[in-house]
C-alpha cells in the first residue's frame, strides 16, 4: 500500500501552534489515521490475530463485568495493546525502510517495540485475572 499521499511539504502540526483544528484538518487526519489501520490490517499478522482475540474478549468483557469501570478495565486493556502494536509496527518499517542489514540499534528497537506489546499483553492477563479471579476462587 503507498504511503499517504499527503501533498509535498504539507505540515502534520497544526499551521499556528495549537489552535484548534479546522473541519477539514480532522477529516484529513481521520482518513491518514484509517489508511494507518488498513496498512496495519493488510500487513501486520499480529495485529490481525489482536483484532481477533478483542472480537472475543470485547463482547466476554460487557458480559463478565461487573460495572462500567470493570468493563473499561479489560476492554482497555486490550485496546493499549493495540495501539502499541500499530507503534511497534511503525518503528519496524521504518528501519526496515533503511535496509535489510543488521545493525544493532535497529535491532534493539525492533526488540523493545515487541517488548512493549508483550508487557501490555501482560496487563491485559493481569486485569483479566484480577477482575474475575476471585469470582471463580
Amino acid at each position: 500500500m503507498p504511503a499517504s499521499p499527503r501533498a509535498p511539504g504539507a505540515l502534520m502540526a497544526d499551521e499556528i501552534g495549537h489552535l484548534p483544528r479546522r473541519p477539514g484538518r480532522i477529516l484529513l487526519a481521520t482518513k491518514w489515521s484509517l489508511q494507518g489501520l488498513r496498512a496495519a490490517w493488510l500487513h501486520e499478522s499480529s495485529f490481525r490475530l489482536e483484532i481477533y482475540l478483542l472480537a472475543v474478549l470485547g463482547p466476554l468483557a460487557l458480559w463478565l463485568g461487573r460495572d462500567p469501570i470493570e468493563r473499561v478495565l479489560m476492554i482497555g486493556s486490550c485496546l493499549v495493546v493495540l495501539g502499541a502494536e500499530l507503534l511497534n509496527s511503525a518503528i519496524e518499517a521504518v528501519i526496515e525502510r533503511y535496509g535489510p542489514e543488521h545493525h544493532e540499534l535497529a535491532g534493539r528497537a525492533k526488540d523493545m517495540g515487541s517488548a512493549a506489546v508483550f508487557v501490555l499483553m501482560l496487563n491485559v492477563v493481569l486485569t483479566w485475572a484480577l477482575i474475575l479471579g476471585p469470582r471463580f476462587l
